[in-house]
């Protein structure tokens, strides 16, 4: 995947067609613990994406269920 570079600014459309566009992940794991005892724990994943963009990539790893 290649970074490509723009010179001067984008919309906010044009940032939001990006993210939607090609989509973004965030995966976050938190855990604390006080002398073995786990306080606190945190996952979180987050994805945003357009319908056909996770549906393309959910389709690929077998996320989807086939239509009967």
């Amino acid at each position: 995947m290649a970074v490509e570079k723009s010179i001067g600014s984008s919309s906010l459309a044009e940032v939001v067609d990006r993210i939607l566009d090609k989509g973004v992940v965030v995966d976050a794991w938190v855990r604390a613990s006080l002398v073995g005892i786990e306080i606190l724990a945190v996952e979180a994943r987050v994805v945003v994406a357009s319908v056909d963009t996770f549906l393309k990539y959910a389709e690929a790893i077998g996320l989807t269920a086939a239509a009967a």
